[in-house]
């Protein structure tokens, strides 16, 4: 057993904080900022009202009114990040204040120029994605709390209240339970490079643990969020403006560009926690779906995608199993699969309670509290996919990634 131990010290993990990714949180953004500076507070002042201006249908108007404000009194990465969350969430609000019957097809310029210069600075495109809805917009009420619902509040919000807040956070937890299969995808590179069957072996039942963790924590949602809510009230202040039918001909940045510009919209997609499972266990998708895929991680971090990289580029896992002829690893890395593969049937479950199910009740009997559902987008994901069919296409091929034991 000690000696166990002492391999599993002897191997050097890959280095995650070369790729801004946190070894307790792994591809959130650590204690993001609440505040930016002063020379900003047009800025602030306009998102901590967010929620109602849109419901009141004043957000448009008060952004028109908005000064262009320099970047130059961003100092640092984190300011950076929250100016992102909060100009890219201004910017979700103005364009559906009016819902999907009404989008502005002109962002003006007081909020489009620096909007695409701070999303240049960052290499992110000028939408909100996962990275600011998600891994830059999460504070802890108390800063020596948990990491969990009750302790937690987001730094920008949208109509849809609890819902809205419960949406986002399981999503932040649901990141930071990945934290550990990180690390483990790190270990399992330094393990394959060093040819260590034992750290090897351990890495991937890190990893398995870390899968199921993640499976765990998307189940809270059935706590958290309202479908009915999500889906006719939440849902369209993610959606963007490519493969949507609502603003086929994109959105004009003015001061940027005299073309429309197309940006899909916020996906789960975006999350770099399954690109960098798939990379590891060697996991192939189809042409459609892998095309997709790799268009999404245009939308996260270049250092995020940069680490996905880095295991795809690292020997080939299964390829390694196969050839060592080790019974352990190969059981360990089917437990992988498996458990990946179970992570998205989950999935598909609950985006069918989400979308297919609140689609076909909005339809149906429309709940008279509730605006009108957005009909653009029904049976596509926000992120322009045709949603289930893509999920059981990415499951499948999970399921059969599965090896054969050889002999």
């Amino acid at each position: 057993m000690e000696s166990h131990r002492q391999t599993l010290k002897a191997a050097p993990l890959l280095s995650l904080g070369r790729y801004h990714v946190s070894e307790e949180y792994g591809f959130l953004l650590p204690n993001p900022l609440k505040e930016l500076p002063d020379h900003y507070r047009p800025w602030m002042e306009i998102a901590s009202k967010l929620p109602h201006l849109i419901e009141s249908h004043q957000l448009r108007a008060h952004v028109n009114k908005m000064p262009l404000l320099d970047l130059q009194f961003l100092n640092s990465y984190r300011e950076q990040r929250l100016a992102h969350l909060v100009l890219s969430s201004i910017t979700m609000g103005y364009v559906w204040q009016e819902g999907e019957t009404q989008p502005a097809e002109v962002l003006p310029r007081n909020l489009a120029i620096p909007f695409v210069e701070i999303s240049k600075n960052l290499g992110l495109p000028p939408i909100l994605t996962h990275v600011d809805l998600v891994l830059s917009n999460w504070t802890k009420r108390n800063p020596e709390g948990p990491l969990e619902i009750s302790n937690l509040e987001t730094i920008v919000s949208f109509p849809g209240g609890e819902s809205l807040r419960g949406f986002i956070l399981v999503t932040v937890l649901v990141e930071k339970v990945a934290a550990p299969g990180i690390k483990a995808l790190a270990l399992a590179v330094s393990a394959l490079l060093q040819l260590n069957q034992d750290v090897l072996l351990h890495a991937l039942q890190l990893l398995r643990l870390s899968i199921e963790d993640v499976t765990r924590a998307l189940g809270q949602m059935h706590d958290y969020v309202d479908p009915d809510i999500f889906y006719a009230v939440i849902r369209i202040f993610f959606s963007g403006w490519k493969d949507n039918p609502a603003m086929s001909a994109g959105l004009i940045y003015e001061g940027v560009s005299t073309e429309p510009l197309k940006y899909s919209g916020g996906s789960a997609a975006q999350s770099s926690v399954l690109h960098a499972f798939d990379e590891l266990l060697g996991i192939h998708h189809t042409k459609e779906s892998a095309a997709f895929l790799y268009r999404m991680r245009d939308y996260m971090p270049p250092s995020h995608k940069a680490f996905i990289e880095e295991i795809h580029s690292a020997p080939s896992l299964r390829d390694h199993i196969l050839s060592s002829g080790h019974g352990h690893c190969l059981t360990a890395y089917n437990q992988c699969v498996e458990a990946l593969a179970e992570l998205r049937s989950y999935h598909i479950t609950v985006v069918t309670k989400y979308l297919i199910t609140a689609a076909a009740k909005a339809r149906s009997r429309r709940p008279t509290h509730l605006p009108r559902p957005p009909q653009a987008l029904e049976d596509i994901g926000t992120g322009g996919s045709a949603i289930l069919s893509f999920l059981k296409s990415v499951r499948d091929k999970t399921l059969e990634a599965i090896l054969k034991p050889s002999g």
